[in-house]
């Protein structure tokens, strides 16, 4: 029980914090405003957080939260190929409506100079574990070639959805990204598909 409250303290502040810096900045927003928002209190906020920037790393958490939601709405009889197209038009889409592409940027740039948390390279991460699944299930279908270990696959997988988010970064935006992953993720990723 102990746990599930520490998530939920921890998941309140991230989720208050990402609503503030999507509606008003990230520069714009304070940690009084996010204690506020979350309903928890400064201790709770500064047990888990040591201050703002620390917050930018929890995107993951952002997007396996929106990962564990979809798991729920994945069709069960879907060709797991299809599903993991169905995964990354989701969260791109949640990524456009809801994510400031100045914070994705932050995130990263911070990414790549941290020694420590890796935190988008985290395998025991939700994303990964259910790419992992679903790449398994497809090859135990049929579905997906299984000359190329599941590893490999979610690799490329994971390496495609940064390329498309970075990319989308770079340009500022100008473009939907959800509209190019839909046409790009299938053409990256389809030598993996089994034909037959």
């Amino acid at each position: 029980m102990a746990k599930k409250r520490v998530r939920n303290t921890r998941g309140k502040i991230i989720d208050a914090a990402w609503q503030l810096f999507y509606r008003q900045g990230y520069d714009d927003t304070t940690v009084e405003e996010i204690i506020e928002a979350s309903g928890t209190s400064r201790g709770s906020f500064y047990h888990y957080f040591q201050g703002k920037d620390a917050l930018l790393s929890t995107l993951s958490d952002v997007f396996d939260q929106k990962y564990e939601d979809l798991i729920e709405t994945i069709d069960p009889e879907m060709d797991r190929f299809d599903q993991l197209m169905y995964l990354n038009r989701e969260l791109f889409t949640m990524i456009e409506n809801s994510i400031s592409l100045d914070l994705l940027a932050r995130l990263y740039s911070s990414q790549l100079v941290t020694r420590g948390d890796k935190s988008l390279l985290d395998h025991g991460r939700t994303y990964y574990k259910l790419l992992r699944q679903i790449t398994l299930q497809g090859q135990e279908r049929g579905e997906l070639r299984e000359d190329v270990t599941v590893n490999e696959i979610v690799r490329a997988y994971a390496l495609c959805e940064r390329a498309l988010i970075y990319d989308w970064c770079l340009s500022a935006g100008d473009y939907s990204l959800t509209r190019y992953s839909t046409d790009m993720m299938p053409m990256f990723l389809r030598e993996f598909r089994k034909s037959l």
